[in-house]
């Protein structure tokens, strides 16, 4: 059974060389594709040099930044192709553990979509000033009254799902591109009725680099609930029952 673990990387050349190692060292069955925005400070350059020493590494290079949800398609997409069993997502910053990886291909065992969840038991975040705590924790609520959704971490980015519930997903419909693209894939999986899990992590900020965070990203993610919510009454997205 095969992993692939999509990090998406813009400006990450501080991390990028240990969060590889780090995700690699889980499992030989685990195979990292690194989706990069044409960082300017030589992201892609490191990962082609470790493709030379380790064929479980993948890169595919996008001509300029175009935003975390169009990755993550990109990559959904490849792991279909190449025929991965499990597909998984993750920061490149080790905001997420690698260690965890395991837990989380295990617990897919049995559950479609699996979680990474901040938010499960209690509030387990790291160095995160209280305002952007509140913000967070205050969305996730957010989303849960408005989307119906039983998901106490709808915008986390640590997920793993089962090839099955990517191939039911319209990936070529998806309409976010931000963080609310967790929000969206999370409702499109949930309305599809497949089986949702979510596990406890720990979330720690980033070590190095610069947050990706931005005002845009949260007015887009407040915005695309309602859009969501509309199309999803007026039958635009598919509510389908699916037995995994």
């Amino acid at each position: 059974m095969k992993t692939l673990v999509i990090i998406p990387t813009y400006n990450e050349s501080e991390n990028i060389r240990q969060i590889i190692t780090a995700v690699l060292g889980q499992s030989s069955s685990v195979q990292v594709l690194i989706v990069d925005d044409n960082s300017p400070d030589g992201t892609s350059q490191i990962v082609e040099e470790m493709k030379k020493d380790d064929i479980r590494i993948h890169l595919h290079t996008r001509p300029r930044k175009m935003g975390l949800g169009s990755a993550y398609v990109a990559g959904f997409k490849y792991a279909l192709k190449k025929d991965f069993d499990y597909i998984m997502e993750m920061d490149a910053d080790f905001s997420h553990d690698p260690t965890m990886i395991p837990k989380m291909i295990e617990t897919a065992k049995e559950a479609d979509l699996v979680i990474g969840s901040r938010y499960i038991k209690g509030i387990n975040v790291v160095n995160w000033p209280l305002s952007r705590l509140i913000l967070s924790y205050l969305a996730a609520y957010y989303v849960r009254v408005i989307t119906g959704m039983v998901i106490k971490d709808p915008t986390g980015g640590f997920k793993c799902f089962r090839r099955e519930v990517l191939e039911e997903i319209e990936l070529d419909d998806i309409l976010s591109d931000g963080y609310s693209f967790q929000i969206e894939m999370n409702y499109r999986v949930w309305l599809k009725r497949f089986k949702i899990k979510e596990i406890p992590i720990i979330f720690t900020d980033r070590r190095v680099g610069q947050s990706k965070m931005s005002k845009k990203i949260i007015r887009e993610a407040i915005f695309v609930v309602w859009r969501l919510k509309f199309l999803q009454i007026t039958g635009k997205i598919p509510c389908i029952t699916i037995k995994s």
